[in-house]
């Protein structure tokens, strides 16, 4: 179980997965010890565009700018258990990808991968090109966990908020985290 985590926010389409995430992590605080987060400023615009408003800014886990290299988990020795980058735009996959760490997101998630520890990649694109597959591949084998935000049908989804759940209740799986959600087989409720 995770004891202190990352959320890292660039700036691709899908903030709505990042609202969910942390909306949830209000509900789970008993599971961890700290929680952080960081968004691109892309991240922030598209939060205005598909959210509406600026609400990242009322969370109560504290809020790194992206150009933050004093941040805590910008260093293995802050020993942050895992990151979750999401939703992760191509541009940033390929920075990661490429050793390149030009801002905080992008060092801390080398951060997390030289210290072998939980980097959880969302990527929110399509098409992938064979550049972004490539990349994709780099992180896969250097240890990171590459889920796609492609929500699933099975627990047969009524609103846009249950449809957005599975994916952000597929994340925090994943992230180690006890979470009351449809599991396949079950009836739902």
């Amino acid at each position: 179980m995770p004891k202190k985590i990352l959320l890292a926010i660039s700036g691709s389409s899908g903030t709505i997965y990042a609202k969910r995430i942390l909306d949830k992590l209000l509900d789970l605080q008993d599971q961890f010890d700290q929680c952080a987060y960081v968004m691109s400023e892309n991240a922030k615009l598209n939060w205005q565009l598909e959210i509406g408003d600026h609400t990242y800014e009322n969370y109560p886990f504290k809020l790194y700018s992206n150009k933050d290299f004093m941040a805590p988990f910008a260093s293995g020795s802050a020993k942050f258990d895992t990151m979750l980058l999401c939703p992760a735009s191509m541009g940033m996959i390929g920075r990661i990808a490429s050793g390149v760490s030009d801002d905080l997101i992008s060092r801390s998630a080398d951060v997390i991968l030289k210290e072998r520890r939980k980097l959880i990649v969302v990527p929110r694109e399509t098409p992938y090109s064979l550049i972004h597959l490539n990349n994709l591949t780099k992180l896969t084998e250097a240890g990171a966990i590459i889920c796609p935000a492609c929500p699933s049908f099975y627990s047969k989804p009524k609103t846009i908020q249950d449809l957005v759940d599975t994916v952000s209740d597929r994340i925090l799986d994943l992230a180690g985290f006890e979470i009351d959600t449809y599991r396949w087989g079950e009836t739902k409720i």
